[in-house]
This record gives C-alpha cells, sequence and structure tokens, in this order.
C-alpha cells in the first residue's frame, strides 16, 4: 500500500480528465485513474473509485452517490420528515457497509452532525432510533474520531434508559465500540462515563442473547487495548482491572458461556477477552476457580476443526498460564495434549502455530515436569515443525526457539532427542533469518549443548555465537 495521499477531488478530477480529454468510458476511465495514482505509490484506501454522478437538482456539481443519498438526509433531518428520513437512513448505512472509502467521504462531507441529529430527532420512537443508531454505527466504523462529547452522552443515556431493550442495547454497543477502536480519549471518556456496568450489565442482563452478549464482551476487549498510535500510555491496564476488580467481569464472562455451549463464535469472544483480563497473577488463578479454563479446554476439544475458535482459546490459554499453579491445572487438564494437536492439525496456519507454541512455552517455564509431558505428547516436534512450514515467520520461529529454550533449560537429557529432529539447523537459520530472533535462538542453541564461542564487542559485552557442534561448552 502506498503511502501518499490525495484528496477525493483530486481523483474525480483525473477521472473526468480521462472521459473528457482521451474518450475513455467511465469504467476505463476510473481504472485508468486507478493504475495512474497507485503507479506512484499513492494509497487509495480512502478514496471512491466510482464516476460522480449527476446532482439532484440544477445548478449543483456532479457528486458521488453517498453525497446524493447524505444530502436528502439532511433534507428529510432539517424538515422533520420522520417517513423520509426512516428511508434515507436505511439507505446512506447500506452504502457506508459498503467500503470504508464511502464511509470516509461521507464523513469528511458532514455526515457525522447530520446523523446526530438524525439520532436526537427520533428519541422516543423506537423503530427510528434504532434505523439511526445503525447508520450511526456505520459512519463511525473506522472513524472514530468523528464522536463528540455530545454523542457519548447520548450513546450513555441511551444504554441506561433502554437498558431492558436487548435490540437497543445492541446497536448502541455497536456505536461504542467503533467509537472506541484505535480511539484511547474516546475509550477513556466512556469509562470515566461509566460504560463498563453499562456492559457487564449488559451481558447479565440479556445472557440469552449471542449478540449482546458477543458484542458486549466484545466491547470490553476493546476497552482494554492499547492501539491509538497518537497515545504514547494508554490506560489498558487500569481498564482490565476495573473489569475484573469493580465490576465482576471474570464471572460475568464465565457465567455466560454456560448459555452458549454449542455456540463456538460466542465462546471464541469470551475467550479472547478472558486472555485480556488476565493482567494479574490471582486473575488468572480467578479463571479457573470459576471453571473458564474447563470450558477453554472443552472449546479447544470440540473445535478443533474451526481454526478461528482454536487461535482464540490458545491465546486464552497463553494468558492465564503465566500463574504458575495454573499452569499445573492445564497439563492436568490435558491441556497440553490439545494444544499439540491444534498446532499439527493448523500446521499451515501461523497464528495458530504461534500461539501453540507460545502456550507451551509458558507451560514449561520453571516447569521441569510439565517439560516431560509436552515431551511424550510430541510439544518439540510440533513446534519445530512449525519452524519449517513458517520459516518467513519470525513470531513463530521466535515462540518455537523459546519453548525449546525452556524444555531444556532444565531438562538436559531432552538436548539430544530434541536435537536429532533437526533443531539445530532449523534454529540457526532462525537467527540468520530475522534479527528479532537472534537473543532467543543463540539462547536455545546454547542450552541444547551446542558449542558457543565467545566474542568480546566493543562495548565490553560478551556476545554468544553457537558454532553448534552439539557439545556443552563455556
Amino acid at each position: 500500500m502506498g503511502s501518499k495521499q490525495i484528496a477525493q477531488e483530486t481523483f474525480d478530477d483525473a477521472v473526468q480528465e480521462n472521459i473528457t480529454e482521451f474518450e475513455m468510458d467511465p469504467e476505463e476511465a476510473v481504472r485508468e485513474a486507478v493504475q495512474q495514482f497507485e503507479s506512484q505509490g499513492v494509497d487509495l484506501s480512502n478514496i471512491v473509485k466510482a464516476v460522480r454522478q449527476p446532482a439532484s437538482e440544477n445548478g449543483q456539481k456532479q457528486k458521488h452517490e453517498i453525497l446524493l443519498t447524505l444530502d436528502s438526509l439532511g433534507r428529510a433531518v432539517a424538515d422533520s420528515d420522520l417517513a423520509e428520513m426512516a428511508e434515507q437512513l436505511v439507505v446512506f448505512t447500506d452504502q457506508c457497509k459498503e467500503q470504508l472509502a464511502f464511509r470516509y467521504l461521507a464523513g469528511q462531507n458532514g455526515a457525522y452532525s447530520v446523523v446526530f441529529s438524525a439520532c436526537q430527532l427520533a428519541s422516543g420512537d423506537r423503530n427510528l432510533m434504532l434505523k439511526a443508531f445503525y447508520t450511526l454505527s456505520a459512519i463511525l466504523d473506522g472513524q472514530p474520531d468523528l464522536l463528540d462529547s455530545a454523542g457519548q452522552d447520548l450513546l450513555l443515556h441511551t444504554l441506561k434508559e433502554y437498558r431492558d431493550d436487548a435490540e437497543m442495547t445492541l446497536a448502541g454497543i455497536r456505536c461504542i465500540r467503533h467509537a472506541c477502536l484505535k480511539h484511547e480519549q474516546n475509550r477513556q471518556d466512556f469509562v470515566k462515563g461509566g460504560v463498563l456496568p453499562l456492559l457487564t450489565g449488559a451481558i447479565v442482563q440479556h445472557g440469552d442473547s449471542a449478540d449482546v452478549v458477543r458484542t458486549a464482551s466484545s466491547t470490553l476487549r476493546v476497552m482494554t487495548f492499547d492501539d491509538d498510535i497518537r497515545v504514547p500510555f494508554g490506560h489498558a491496564h487500569d481498564h482490565a482491572k476495573m473489569i475484573v476488580l469493580e465490576n465482576d467481569g471474570l464471572r460475568v464472562l464465565i457465567e455466560a458461556a454456560k448459555a452458549f455451549t454449542d455456540n463456538s463464535s460466542v465462546l471464541s469472544e469470551l475467550c479472547a477477552t478472558l486472555s485480556r483480563l488476565s493482567v494479574r497473577n490471582e486473575f488468572c488463578q480467578e479463571i479457573v476457580d470459576l471453571g473458564g479454563l474447563n470450558f477453554m479446554v472443552a472449546l479447544l476439544a470440540d473445535c478443533i476443526d474451526h481454526p478461528d475458535v482454536v487461535k482464540q482459546v490458545l491465546s486464552a490459554i497463553r494468558a492465564v498460564a503465566g500463574n504458575d499453579d495454573v499452569k499445573d491445572a492445564i497439563v492436568n487438564a490435558g491441556g497440553t495434549d490439545l494444544i499439540v494437536l491444534a498446532i499439527s492439525h493448523h500446521l499451515a496456519n501461523p497464528q495458530i502455530c504461534e500461539q501453540g507454541c507460545a502456550a507451551l512455552c509458558m507451560l514449561a517455564l520453571r516447569k521441569p515436569e510439565n517439560c516431560n509431558v509436552i515431551m511424550e505428547g510430541g510439544g518439540a516436534l510440533a513446534a519445530l515443525q512449525a519452524m519449517k512450514a513458517h520459516p518467513r515467520e519470525v513470531a513463530v520461529q521466535k515462540q518455537a526457539c523459546m519453548l525449546i529454550r525452556n524444555l531444556v533449560s532444565r531438562s538436559r537429557d531432552f538436548s539430544q532427542p530434541i536435537l536429532e529432529m533437526g533443531a539445530e539447523n532449523l534454529i540457526t537459520e532462525a537467527r540468520a533469518t530475522h534479527r528479532d530472533c537472534d537473543d532467543v535462538a543463540k539462547a536455545a542453541l546454547r542450552d541444547l549443548g551446542c558449542k558457543v564461542e565467545l566474542r568480546e564487542l566493543w562495548t565490553g559485552a560478551v556476545a554468544l555465537l553457537p558454532t553448534c557442534k552439539c557439545n556443552w561448552y563455556g
């Protein structure tokens, strides 16, 4: 993707020039303009790649279809024509959902203020409010900067006023989720405004609604993100603690899982959120005590053919395994065999390989007895197979190297069997290919018993350079 940006007007002028000057048909003119700008390294992800439509009123400039719809919606709102507004909201929502470029163009032309006014005008009319909130959710998708403090207040007020209405609750939560993705200030404002108890309350209140539980859980997780590059330090950790300590979040999520034992998408979402909340040793233990580990292991076994679910469960197991006592509980529950099976079953999926190796790595850390179980279950071989399958995936290579190191650091008897599996060449290749693997690869080779050459650097520090002769050195 290119790094240069252009305005929509610049692209539209180029298309029009292709039509008038070079007598191209509209489709050809658009294709030529796209090729021209992309060849110059221009990012066109926010550009509507279509010919502008004739305006509906005389004397108006040609506009893209979504702006014509926005004009119609704006007139309906200004005239308080509720019937026309309802119709235009549906049309505009559908267009916004088609692609980010449409939403972006509308957002740059005042769409938020029109939609916010529509939400206010719809107050008291439940069906019309639903349509307006669907539109607000659509326009905020990928554009969280559009939301202002008045919009935040409206969303929080609506969640409180309609807390018994599952459909309205869902519509409001979707808006909040879009507004908080990659926007730290919105997250902090919503948390200060009391959104966390509203989200956990929605899960309890509407525990029979898969959509509400899934979306509210996802929104809780978004509150723990640190994905806004404009902010050096976010409140992700603080928000996670508030969800658990002040809003009983772990119990709420695990209890919600009991109603959806056959719904893998809901359980996967709950697992993903639990993994984001495992930020303290005691939180990890509480998840086990509440039965969260049992449902994770059962979900992994039942949904082994579903990669999206497997990835989320492995991530959750990896997170809770930060507690040494939980490590033992996972192993005793048969988790290691299932993790190895997941890696082998989805060997072509780098994310599953990464998360699987990382989970085994956590289980092996400081636990020689767990290393025995992992070795007997084929964990080392599965990790090396993952390295071989994904030589260019640095995350896979790094996690596999760390796992091998943890397996042999306190159990030297495993070194020779692992070397016989071809570990030396794979780890050396990982180190040569990926700079980020250098330290962990050297540590793995050293603890495997490979010969290590010491070299003094200009700083006076000692560098470990493996020359692997499979004898302990240094």
